[in-house]
């Protein structure tokens, strides 16, 4: 082992750059063990299994989203905010789109509740504080949040819209301004 310096971070870096090259489903522990040349067995002392691997990249997906949120969030307001939000995850989903898929692994509840997944629940539940929104209503707005902004970068990473014009850039714009338009005169229940 000391003769390739394998330690678990290492290696779950590895794997991340693995999903973004060919796909977070082709994430294991022998694909691992075949990039660094080694036995399956000497990662095991790593890593449990493969899908132990796939949670520990889950997580730093995560971290790495988190983070990249905050620092866009900081110091905005409105649809500003929102912008800057939905812009993070979809540029993330662009340059690391097995990473990307990674992120929305589903989680054991204890390990979903120390993970960054908290962070990002908190910074849109900050950012829907601009709307002014109350309970249940900031929830469900979560969760049309992260539907739409899920729900397209996973249609534009599979192609869904490369087939027609207008540009997807353009139809980013207009639904940032139709979730935006949508916050500030939410529904009554």
């Amino acid at each position: 082992m000391g003769r390739v310096g394998l330690t678990t971070e290492r290696l779950v870096r590895a794997g991340a750059e693995l999903a973004d090259e060919a796909g977070f489903e082709e994430v294991t522990v022998s694909a691992l063990a075949r990039r660094f040349d080694v036995k399956v067995a000497s990662l095991y002392s790593h890593v449990k299994n493969s899908q132990d691997l796939r949670t520990r990249i889950a997580l730093l997906a995560l971290d790495e989203l988190a983070d990249r949120a905050a620092d866009a969030l900081a110091g905005r307001a409105g649809k500003d905010a929102l912008t800057a939000l939905a812009n993070v995850y979809r540029d993330y989903a662009h340059q690391h789109p097995g990473r990307y898929a990674a992120a929305q692994l589903r989680l054991d509840p204890e390990t979903a509740a120390a993970s960054a997944g908290v962070r990002h629940a908190q910074m849109t539940r900050a950012l829907l504080r601009g709307y002014d929104l109350a309970e249940p209503d900031r929830t469900h707005a979560v969760r049309l949040l992260g539907s739409v902004i899920n729900g397209y970068v996973g249609l534009e990473l599979g192609g869904g819209f490369s087939h027609s014009a207008p540009d997807t850039d353009e139809t980013w714009a207009r639904v940032l301004d139709a979730l935006d338009a949508l916050l500030r005169n939410w529904p009554a229940a």
